[in-house]
């Protein structure tokens, strides 16, 4: 069966993002530093339709990281658009353009039907309203046998970790303190036996891979 593999950047007191997210700021203030690592490496870039970029230690950790992934799940907040209801007259279309570089399926958990939407380069966004089981199960399906990622945000995190359902968590440990915001770990109370594996330092972030039954 294919694995489910969260993939997150976290600052050194627990945050995915800082407070005060909001459209205009959908990390929350603050919340960018945790990704200033990546936006420079050009294993981040090629996706992204962007020339150039560095090589350095967290190169084949993002390789490694992007490799054999069938289907992505993230979380609304992640997804964007606000809270409630989806507008019907100017339907949000994620942060990413036309083009999104996630090039597969994804499925975003929501409590708030919508039809999918069919975007270039070979993503679509599914919204699944009856749960984390229920978007499992789908992007499992559309992964035709390759992994599935957890993308985030912290939310949709918590209750994948609850479960017991992730079987690899990719911390980027990010030397940044933000004092408040959205913490990775709240209200969840055990990791269902996943181990670290590896630690890689690299510029400006220490990665962090655990795995289940690693020990």
């Amino acid at each position: 069966m294919s694995k489910l593999r969260l993939r997150i950047s976290v600052s050194l007191d627990g945050f995915v993002a800082g407070p005060n997210q909001s459209l205009q700021q959908p990390l929350g203030t603050g919340g960018e530093q945790l990704h200033e690592w990546v936006f420079p490496l050009e294993a981040w870039r090629r996706p992204h339709g962007m020339e150039g970029g560095v090589v350095n230690e967290s190169t084949p950790v993002m390789e490694e990281e992007l490799a054999n992934l069938g289907a992505t799940i993230m979380g609304r907040n992640m997804f964007g658009g606000g809270p409630g209801p989806w507008s019907k007259t100017d339907p949000w279309e994620g942060w990413w353009g036309r083009n999104p570089p996630f090039r597969h399926p994804v499925f975003v958990l929501t409590h708030h039907a919508r039809d999918p939407l069919i975007l270039e380069g070979g993503t679509s966004f599914t919204f699944v309203t009856d749960g984390i089981e229920s978007a499992l199960d789908q992007a499992r399906r559309a992964a035709g046998g390759k992994d599935v990622s957890l993308a985030g945000g912290a939310r949709a995190a918590q209750q994948y970790l609850k479960a017991g359902l992730v079987d690899e968590m990719q911390l980027h440990l990010v030397p940044k303190l933000l004092g408040s915001g959205e913490r990775l770990f709240d209200g969840v109370e055990a990791l269902h036996a996943l181990a670290m594996m590896k630690a890689v330092t690299a510029p400006n972030v220490v990665h962090l891979k655990f795995a289940r039954n690693a020990m």
